[in-house]
């Protein structure tokens, strides 16, 4: 790790006086003129430390997912080049010390609430489990990057005492985070639901809280929520395959214990309240339409042409020259080619209404339909196949809701106006034969259409886990260009680590180098 750059953020110290933007904008930005910190004020300052990698920005649009996750899943269309499966290490490199750097922040809060009374430890619990659910959830997104990362000993230069010599951290194993995780946020999930809370430090909380305001339904839904994802993640890896099963029929039959988002108006994001301050998306125009990044791909297109998709016109607009007609870009077409269709302006984008230039565009963390296809998975696996369906259908009910949400807060109307969908419109998708689940005849063939939606609920706005559901499941069927020039012909199955880890980290980088290696796939991608 490079340990000199993360070190001025281990002790960036951010100050909040109060809900107002202006006010948290100020401090942030020099934190130089903060005298003294507190755990209330260091957690808002973790949380929007890594804001850039929450809420769509144009660094990591633009730099890091246009020519990585982004082109994995095909939900972009692109001129296909040699390297283009290598993720460049301006992608690698800053994806990876951005999380360090919030992490640090995270170390800065834990050697506060340390320092505290026990009585006083006591009234903060509440932003420690919060905190630890927020840095569970982007921690979970870096290890299914790259596998083994550090962590336990990751950012512990100002607990150490500014010692370089104590503080190059050693590489935990995947699987290890992953218990870690569903340990702690199974304590959590019981903990907070019993908790009593000073009211005082309640009232502080929801002042602090940039995610869910404070309120504690709403974070227990985040938890559980979160665990769902994880559990179902290493659902088929030999050592969670128990775990998984159990945990996750506990959690969906027992929702007054262990509640999850269900509906769009419990969904998990990092909202936007106001413009012009750090907290915003103003960024995404850029950073997903400069360079043609924007243009969509042929088979997520065709398939939702070829069904009457009612998301179609809130996630897609048709090009400029296209005469309003939908068409995606084929993957399998020779660069020269693919450049000249994308020089005519006739290939679909990305609706810029609904997505990179609505600006009260949230961050997303958790939604509705991501997780009913959780459960849809689940139930499908275990033989209950009414629960899948139902599931299964509410999911796509869900994303449709959720798009025409999207549309409905943007601030701007430079697109079409998109079709709105009638009940008899959803009901007619959900009866097409490539959508129906009752079409079906294996738990294959169901199975794909789980994973088939989504990747059209993901496509752009959840990048992350697109690819890692990809990875996982391997049932689309997608076809690449294979890239003769380079061993690495395909997408890869892991990003490597930056080359500062082999210079800063030399000594612990040297226990996983042998690991290192594009083609490697996690220990969760068994099929």
């Amino acid at each position: 790790m490079k340990i000199k750059l993360i070190s001025f953020f281990l002790v960036l110290i951010v100050s909040i006086s109060g809900c107002e933007y202006s006010e948290f904008e100020d401090n942030y930005a020099d934190p130089s003129k903060v005298s003294e910190t507190s755990v209330d004020k260091q957690f808002t300052g973790f949380i929007i430390a890594n804001r850039e990698y929450v809420l769509p920005s144009y660094w990591n649009y633009f730099v890091v997912l246009r020519i990585t996750l982004n082109r994995y899943t095909q939900a972009v269309g692109w001129a296909n080049e040699e390297n283009q499966y290598v993720p460049g290490s301006a992608a690698i490199n800053d994806r990876w010390n951005n999380y360090y750097q919030f992490l640090a922040q995270y170390r800065e809060l834990e050697k506060v609430y340390n320092g505290l009374s026990e009585l006083d430890k006591q009234d903060n619990r509440i932003y420690m489990i919060t905190a630890a659910t927020y840095l569970y959830d982007h921690t979970q997104k870096v290890v299914d990057l790259h596998g083994a990362i550090p962590f336990s000993e990751a950012g512990m230069l100002s607990t150490n005492g500014g010692d370089y010599s104590m503080s190059y951290p050693g590489y935990d194993e995947p699987e290890a985070i992953y218990t870690k995780m569903l340990d702690d946020l199974a304590g959590f999930a019981d903990e907070l639901r019993t908790m009593d809370i000073n009211p005082g430090i309640l009232t502080g909380f929801q002042t602090q809280d940039l995610i869910n305001r404070g309120d504690i339904d709403m974070w227990l839904k985040y938890i559980n929520s979160l665990r769902l994802r994880m559990l179902n993640r290493v659902s088929a890896a030999p050592n969670f395959a128990s775990r998984a099963a159990t945990e996750i029929s506990e959690i969906l039959s027992n929702p007054t214990n262990y509640p999850v988002v269900t509906t769009n108006d419990e969904n998990i994001t990092f909202r936007i309240y106001q413009l012009g301050t750090l907290i915003s998306a103003t960024s995404w125009q850029g950073g997903l339409e400069d360079w043609n990044g924007n243009v969509a791909g042929k088979e997520i297109v065709d398939h939702m042409l070829d069904n009457n998709d009612p998301r179609l016109t809130y996630v897609f607009e048709p090009g400029e020259e296209a005469e309003g007609e939908y068409m995606g870009l084929d993957p399998l077409l020779n660069g020269s080619d693919q450049t000249d269709l994308i020089g005519t302006n006739t290939l679909t984008i990305y609706n810029r209404s609904t997505l990179s230039r609505n600006q009260y565009f949230p961050g997303m963390l958790i939604n509705a339909s991501q997780v009913h296809l959780i459960a849809s998975e689940f139930y499908l696996k275990e033989g209950q196949d009414s629960k899948a369906m139902m599931h299964y259908e509410t999911a796509i009910k869900e994303s449709i809701d959720y798009y025409e949400i999207l549309r409905g807060m943007t601030n701007t109307t430079i697109s079409p106006d998109p079709e709105v969908p009638s009940e008899d419109d959803v009901m007619a998708y959900l009866s097409e034969d490539d959508i129906s689940w009752s079409m079906a005849t294996s738990e294959m063939e169901k199975m794909k259409l789980i994973a088939r939606q989504r990747w059209l609920h993901y496509n752009v706005v959840q990048p992350h886990e697109n690819w890692a559901e990809i990875r996982r499941n391997d049932v689309l069927g997608l076809e690449f260009w294979e890239d003769q020039s380079n061993q690495q012909s395909l997408p890869p199955s892991r990003w490597i680590y930056p080359g500062s880890e082999q210079t800063y980290n030399t000594e612990n980088y040297e226990r996983v180098q042998a690991d290192d290696v594009l083609s490697r796939e996690l220990f969760w991608d068994v099929d």
